[in-house]
């Protein structure tokens, strides 16, 4: 459900994602209101769940995930959706799942120390949850871009943009 923004929510949500850590006073110069009033908007954005919670990106191969891939995983039956999810919640190594559309039935993004840590996980945990019946593996060789921001349209940043 999308909730109804004006231009300064816009700004605001665009100045933090671009800098989490800036301070309520710069970001209240940002979006040309008061301290407090930047505070209040930041809440209701907080409560309306757009703003979901704050975090450091960190270089994963400094902390020793060397290998990050791509798996997809085909479940038999939508019966085993919930247990699968409800497994891979517990799972470190799993940075993101998605239940997609297409040959798979989820899309997951993972992070581990070694191709053997990554065989592991597949072999010792994926492919021994019930329901599933297959996993595909892309390993990532290079990024050329990852990216935690959600664009916001030009237009919804101006003074008086659209809403």
């Amino acid at each position: 459900m999308q909730v109804s923004m004006d231009w300064i929510d816009h700004r605001l949500v665009q100045a933090l994602q671009v800098d989490g850590r800036a301070t309520q006073l710069e970001l209240s110069k940002q979006v040309k209101l008061s301290q407090p009033a930047t505070a209040e908007r930041m809440r209701k954005l907080e409560d309306a769940g757009v703003i979901t919670g704050y975090s450091a990106r960190v270089d994963a191969t400094k902390l020793g995930k060397d290998v990050t891939a791509f798996v997809g995983v085909s479940i038999e039956h939508p019966k085993y959706f919930e247990q699968f999810a409800k497994k891979v919640l517990g799972l470190e190594e799993v940075l993101e799942c998605h239940r997609v559309a297409g040959a798979d039935s989820y899309l997951l993004k993972v992070k581990t120390a070694t191709t053997g840590t990554l065989d592991a996980l597949l072999v010792e945990t994926l492919r021994t949850i019930p329901g599933v019946t297959r996993t595909n593996t892309t390993i990532v060789l290079s990024s050329v871009k990852e990216e935690t921001r959600v664009h916001v349209a030009k237009a919804l940043l101006d003074e008086g943009g659209a809403r």
